[in-house]
């Protein structure tokens, strides 16, 4: 059955609203620890608790949240003072793999681990 023109299709009311930073030069161990901080929290004490970390996985995920935020906020309609990190989450991602000369001609390997960092926001 065809729907009417006339009749306007209605999105349906998303729950939570992510935001993604792909190849992030952090390892993933480290930014697990910042993420970990920040779950369950609010999304302004969580973006103010990110800005006392010294580290760079905190200005990354810092980023991220705030693209969340405003996903929700423009795409959404959603209420920024009722925005909570309901997720956080930093998968493996492409591994650069260089290599350092050694003794007696010989080589080591270096891996340069990249990750992915979601940070996933609902209205409480």
């Amino acid at each position: 059955m065809a729907r009417k023109k006339t009749e306007e299709v209605k999105k349906p009311e998303p729950r939570d609203v992510k935001a993604t930073a792909k190849t992030v030069r952090v390892t993933t161990r480290k930014a697990k620890l910042v993420l970990d901080l920040i779950r369950g929290k609010d999304a302004k004490e969580a973006a103010a608790l990110l800005s006392f970390i010294p580290n760079k996985a905190a200005r990354v995920t810092s980023k991220v949240l705030k693209s969340a935020c405003a996903n929700a906020t423009h795409n959404f309609q959603m209420d920024e003072s009722k925005l909570y990190v309901k997720e956080c989450y930093a998968n493996e991602g492409i591994t650069l793999k260089r290599f350092m000369p050694r003794a007696k001609g010989s080589a080591s390997p270096i891996m340069k681990r990249t990750s992915h960092i979601t940070v996933v926001v609902a209205e409480r």
